[in-house]
């Protein structure tokens, strides 16, 4: 089962993925990732993956389950899977909230 897992995620990171990653790393302002999102993803996808942030920066502040639904409309399904990935998933959540509140300090 480990090894299974290993094996998809070597598989997700192949080299145009791994391309993709180096090409947003080099974007340089907040526009230029919008203009690249925008092309990439439907607005849909995009909506999807800001719920998401949003979710894990609630989570982060300590609401509940009940009043990010509420917030978010979301399912409490939806929520326990970015909840799981926030504290036992590859840690870019983590971190990523850790940038953000450094940066608010």
């Amino acid at each position: 089962m480990i090894r299974e897992a290993a094996d998809k995620r070597e598989r997700l990171w192949d080299r145009d993925a791994e391309d993709l990653v180096r090409t947003i790393r080099e974007l340089d302002s907040p526009r230029s990732v919008k203009r690249f999102m925008r092309d990439l993803m439907t607005e849909d996808e995009i909506r999807m993956v800001v719920s998401r942030w949003r979710v894990a920066r609630l989570l982060s502040a300590g609401r509940t389950y009940r009043e990010i639904e509420e917030a978010t409309g979301l399912s409490s399904r939806t929520i326990a899977r970015i909840s799981h990935w926030l504290r036992e998933g590859e840690g870019g959540y983590r971190l990523l909230l850790r940038q953000r509140e450094s940066r608010e300090e």
